[in-house]
């Protein structure tokens, strides 16, 4: 009988679904990445549940979207679900890095927990009453170093942070950078693990999450190299929605993450921070192919199931925007590879619709968990293992206001192969994109007098969608219902 296998979920932060070489961006330098695509199955239309980390984690982690969680804002209290499960299966389950449950330092199922937060997190300034000070936090100061913040680096040099849009360079020693740290953890714990039983091991990293502010090594290593830059008109951001231009409005005046926006940056500007993003994109790949290594020394990788995701993406100057807080694409999809040769087709790639929780229900059958009935996650062995089945006819992600998005209550993102569509609670506004005729995003047809039929259906399926999954978080973990909840409310509308 096969033991086990090992699972490795490896997951970046804000990190864009295009950013992988071997997945169509041949200016990026990820080689261990694409031996991953090139060793397992890599889905290219992955999507987050939420464009905003605390939400996308809890649905990962507990198989249900946002609005079965009630968990729609950074400091909203969660934690996982079935880590425990997979503990009370015998598995030694072990976070390293960033998981950002609420609060904290919660445990969360873990037999242990390192953790790691935000690069810029500053709490003890904004929000001491809930300042937490993590593993990085701990050795910065036992090296005797001030860890650069917004505040260090505007107060060092105003009129340059104000240009920088958030691409700095790390001046620290390399191994305190907090990706190299985490890696080191983890590099140091794997030697220290004597035990047999199988293993979960979630490694969280921060980048390249803002602020981008890699070591120079990783900088210069994309000093002449040509990555594609948005063109973004003023038509163009005219015509988008109020919440949007409030959003862009919160950035260019919060500077969150260090980030000081600003409309209309050129495109020099724009070409030196995506590089500085990429440099932070390669530095993951090195320090994730160092662990592989040691993974792979240890002898772990010869029955193990390995996970490389992100939780959401960032704009990084598409529609005039950075960051997240919105549903165009470099928010909302998100890079996913599954490797376990012998169990995975290697080299496989599939663009079936797939969301970013079905990461849970695939983790839980692997491990020979029973998978709660309750969930609304979908586990991605039937599409691994038939390349040709369906996948999702749609997915969904949602988004609440907050102190960065502030203007929609609610924003609702509904999108399938041709169409999206996003639905701002109380609010005549929308978004609706024919991504076929317009994949870039930049004509919306909410306003369209042709388009108004279709947008209503489309809508009409998504508020459909949202109450079947308020009805489906009332049936009891065990319990099965007749048939799929939405289809018994389409039955009856």
């Amino acid at each position: 009988m096969q033991k086990p296998p090992h699972i490795i979920l490896i997951v970046t932060d804000q990190q864009r679904w295009d950013t992988i070489g071997a997945l169509g961006a041949p200016w990026m330098k990820t080689p261990n990445f694409d031996r991953l695509a090139a060793e397992g199955t890599a889905f290219t239309s992955c999507f987050t549940t939420s464009p905003l980390c605390v939400s996308a984690r809890a649905s990962l982690f507990t198989g249900c979207y946002p609005h079965m969680l009630n968990a729609y804002h950074n400091f909203d209290t969660w934690e996982p679900t079935w880590v425990s499960s997979l503990a009370q299966a015998g598995y030694h389950c072990v976070n390293i890095g960033k998981m950002h449950i609420n609060p904290y330092d919660a445990k969360g199922g873990f037999h242990q927990r390192f953790m790691v937060e935000n690069k810029d997190r500053a709490l003890f300034l904004e929000e001491p009453h809930r300042a937490i000070y993590d593993e990085w936090d701990k050795a910065l100061l036992a090296n005797g170093v001030v860890k650069p913040t917004r505040f260090t680096r505007r107060a060092a040099d105003p009129d340059g942070f104000m240009q920088a849009l958030g691409a700095f360079e790390w001046e620290l020693p390399e191994r305190l950078f907090s990706d190299n740290f985490i890696a080191d953890t983890a590099l140091w714990w794997l030697a220290q693990r004597k035990a047999s039983n199988p293993l979960f091991l979630q490694i969280g990293f921060c980048g390249p999450h803002p602020p981008y502010d890699p070591p120079r090594r990783y900088i210069d290593m994309y000093r002449d190299v040509d990555l594609p830059v948005p063109h973004v008109t003023p038509e163009e951001i005219e015509a988008q929605t109020p919440a949007l231009k409030a959003y862009r409005h919160v950035q260019e005046t919060g500077y969150f993450d260090s980030i000081a926006w600003r409309t209309g940056a050129s495109p020099e500007d724009l070409l030196r921070l995506r590089r500085h993003y990429a440099a932070n994109v390669t530095l993951l790949d090195e320090r994730i192919g160092d662990i592989l290594a040691r993974l792979d020394t240890l002898g772990y990788l010869d029955n193990a199931i390995v996970i490389l995701t992100s939780d959401h993406g960032d704009n990084l100057g598409d529609h005039g925007l950075i960051g997240k807080h919105n549903m165009f694409e470099g928010a909302v999809r998100v890079p996913l590879i599954v490797r376990a040769p012998g169990r995975v087709p290697a080299g496989q790639v599939n663009d079936a619709l797939v969301q970013w929780m079905d990461i849970a229900p695939t983790v839980l059958e692997s491990a020979g968990v029973p998978v709660p009935a309750n969930w609304e996650a979908q586990s991605l062995w039937p599409l691994i293992d038939d390349p040709q089945a369906p996948g999702r006819d749609a997915v969904y992600a949602e988004l609440a206001r907050d102190h960065i998005q502030q203007d929609a209550e609610m924003m609702i993102m509904r999108r399938d192969r041709r169409w999206k569509v996003v639905f701002y609670l109380g609010q005549e506004h929308g978004e609706l994109y024919d991504l076929e005729a317009d994949p870039g995003e930049v004509h919306n047809r909410w306003y369209d007098p042709e388009c108004r039929t279709q947008r209503d259906e489309l809508v009409g399926q998504l508020l459909r969608w949202q109450v079947a999954g308020t009805l489906r978080s009332r049936i009891r973990p065990r319990e099965k219902p007749q048939q799929p909840m939405a289809v018994a409310l389409q039955a009856g509308a």
